[in-house]
C-alpha cells in the first residue's frame, strides 16, 4: 500500500483513516504547524517520527483508550497516594515535562540528537499548542522536584495522552491518577492512549476498535470549550 505524501502547506488534507497500513502509518510529509496538529488530532491523526526522517502520521487500529471514570488504582497506589509525599499540579513546567519524556528508557541511545521522537522540533510544536491553550501537562513533585509527569493535546472534551515519565516508582501514575478525576469533573470521559502497553492496560486503559473510536471522537471534539490553561481542582481525592 501507497503511503500518501502531504505538501508543506498546512491545509493538504490528510486520507482517510481506513487508507492507513495495517500497523497504522497513514501519511508522511507536511509539517507540525498548530494547524495541521489540530486538524490531526481531531481526526484520530498523530505524529510519531524520529528527528532526521520525515514526519509520520498514524492511526492505529484498534486504538488504546482510557475511560476517566475507569482508571484502576491498586492497593499498594492507594497507599503510596494517602502518604502525601506527592502532589500533583497542571500546567505548571509543561516544557520541562516535554524534556523529561525526551530522556532515553532503558536500552535507548545516549545521543542528544536521538534519544527519542520527542525531540526539538515536537517540543517547539508542542509548546506552541501549548502557549495556545491546547496541549497540558499533568506534573507530579517530591520536595519541590519533579519526579513524574504526563503530557497530551485536548480538543473539545476530548484529551489525547501523548507522553508520560517517572524518575520516581508511581508518580507517573499518581499523574494519570489526578488527571482522570479532574477531567471526569469537567465531562471530559475518555483519553486517547493511542497504541497498546502493558503498563497502561494494568491501570484500566482497553482496546477499541478504530472506528468506534473515530465516531467517539468527532462528537467529543465537537464540545465547544476555550482553549486556556488548566489548573486542578484542590478537593480531588486521588483515590477512590
Amino acid at each position: 500500500m501507497s503511503i500518501t505524501w502531504l505538501a508543506a502547506s498546512p491545509e493538504s488534507i490528510f486520507p482517510p483513516v481506513e487508507k492507513a497500513t495495517e500497523h497504522g502509518l497513514l501519511a508522511a510529509g507536511g509539517d507540525l504547524s498548530a494547524t495541521r496538529l489540530l486538524k490531526a488530532y481531531e481526526r484520530g491523526i498523530f505524529p510519531w517520527f524520529n528527528k532526521n526522517d520525515p514526519i509520520l502520521w498514524w492511526c492505529p487500529d484498534p486504538r488504546m483508550v482510557l475511560f476517566t471514570d475507569k482508571v484502576h488504582i491498586s492497593k499498594s497506589l492507594n497507599k503510596v497516594i494517602r502518604k502525601g509525599h506527592l502532589t500533583v499540579t497542571i500546567d505548571h513546567a509543561f516544557e520541562q515535562v516535554m524534556k523529561a519524556c525526551s530522556e532515553p528508557r532503558h536500552n535507548q541511545p545516549t545521543d542528544p540528537d536521538n534519544r527519542t521522537w520527542i525531540h526539538s522540533n515536537m517540543i517547539d510544536a508542542y509548546t506552541d499548542l501549548h502557549h495556545q491553550g491546547y496541549a497540558h501537562s499533568i506534573e507530579c513533585w517530591q520536595n519541590d522536584k519533579l519526579v513524574g509527569g504526563l503530557y497530551g493535546v485536548s480538543i473539545g472534551k476530548a484529551f489525547f495522552g501523548e507522553s508520560m515519565f517517572s524518575f520516581v516508582p508511581d508518580s507517573s501514575k499518581v499523574a494519570l491518577i489526578a488527571l482522570c478525576q479532574q477531567l471526569q469533573r469537567w465531562g471530559m470521559p475518555m483519553i486517547d492512549c493511542q497504541i497498546y502497553s502493558d503498563h497502561l492496560s494494568r491501570m484500566g486503559a482497553e482496546e477499541m476498535p478504530r472506528s468506534e473510536f473515530i465516531q467517539q471522537l468527532e462528537k467529543l471534539c465537537a464540545e465547544k470549550v476555550t482553549p486556556r490553561s488548566w489548573q486542578l481542582d484542590t478537593d480531588l481525592p486521588y483515590s477512590l
